[in-house]
């Protein structure tokens, strides 16, 4: 049974609570949040009578018997909070982004790098099945030659009505790229490699806030690539990554949903299953701590992903090629 400590007993950490109790190899050891009762109120509900709760993460990653940490917190507090779960010599789960920048990411590679413990960041395209079957789809030739790779997202209202926390309004950690762009460009790694380039116009709801407007196009493997984002708008909230290729365009809408356009004849439904990725991500990261391997997203990928998103924000509209700081040649 692997012994996991909760640090972040936000939304994400109920989440992830609720998985935990449900998965036979896991057993809550402790749960950790700046709020007491938060912290309190999710060991009641997910642990055993010998959940440990606190509101200091330095004394979770101490817990006698202790496995592993899941680190939910904000951007800003993965470093120290990953550090310290390291340096107790604890595997750690890292909720994504891996991190506010990619300067912060790529120390935590070396972090990572420095132990024999399995690290891992919760980005679940890797085991989402509608996206799963999209990149076995473009692989096979199934798009014919990839022309196009899409990414759209409208959100009416940021943070989202469920999101009733002050850091996504910020420009520092927060906002809908770092939060919901992170996904979909790990996906379009995970379908064509590492960004190469990136060039975008990206409008600021206020000084220091959020991006709310991006306009933007980048380049992976050869294949083309837009981001169009809009936020406070009047409408409905959409996410969707879509390939373009000479024979077929496939798209991944709501998260889950893949759909086949089919020209005149319409669309076809390929996949419409959200599939458990929490649980899935769990199977893979006990497999791991067992030594069998284990599907999981490492530090170095989720830092290319922040090395990309540092690179939409650096931009101004020139081309930037991520993970060096300078304009494209």
């Amino acid at each position: 049974m692997i012994q996991i400590g909760i640090v972040g007993c936000g939304v994400i950490g109920n989440r992830l609570a609720a998985a935990i109790d449900d998965h036979d190899r896991y057993e809550l050891a402790a749960a950790c949040d700046l709020d007491p009762d938060r912290a309190a109120s999710l060991a009641a509900d997910h642990g055993t009578d010998r959940t440990a709760t606190t509101t200091d993460h330095a004394a979770l990653v101490e817990t006698d018997g202790l496995d592993a940490v899941y680190v939910g917190v904000p951007p800003l507090a993965h470093r120290e909070v990953v550090a310290d779960a390291l340096a107790a010599g604890r595997h750690v789960i890292c909720e994504k982004p891996i991190a506010a920048d990619a300067e912060t990411g790529r120390e935590l590679v070396s972090l990572a790098a420095e132990t024999d413990r399995v690290t891992a960041v919760n980005l679940p395209f890797r085991y989402t099945p509608g996206f799963v079957r999209l990149r076995e789809a473009v692989a096979a030739g199934e798009v014919g030659d990839p022309r196009r790779v899409e990414l759209r997202f409208r959100f009416p209202r940021w943070p989202r009505e469920w999101q009733d926390v002050a850091w996504l309004e910020s420009r520092e950690q927060g906002g809908p790229l770092r939060e919901v762009g992170t996904h979909f460009l790990f996906g379009v790694q995970e379908l064509f490699g590492p960004i190469e380039t990136v060039s975008a116009d990206v409008g600021y709801s206020g000084p220091d806030a959020y991006e709310d407007d991006v306009v933007g196009t980048f380049r992976a493997d050869g294949v083309r690539g837009t981001i169009d984002l809009l936020c406070d708008h009047d409408g409905e909230e959409e996410n969707s990554v879509t390939v373009v290729g000479d024979g077929a365009s496939l798209s991944l809408t709501e998260w889950y949903r893949l759909v086949r356009d089919r020209g005149r004849e319409g669309e076809e439904t390929l996949v419409d299953e959200r599939g458990d990725t929490v649980r899935a991500l769990l199977t893979e990261f006990a497999g791991a701590v067992d030594g069998d391997g284990g599907d999981l997203v490492s530090f170095a990928e989720a830092t290319r992903v922040q090395e990309v998103l540092d690179a939409v924000h650096a931009s101004d509209g020139d081309r930037v090629r991520p993970g060096t700081g300078g304009d494209a040649p």
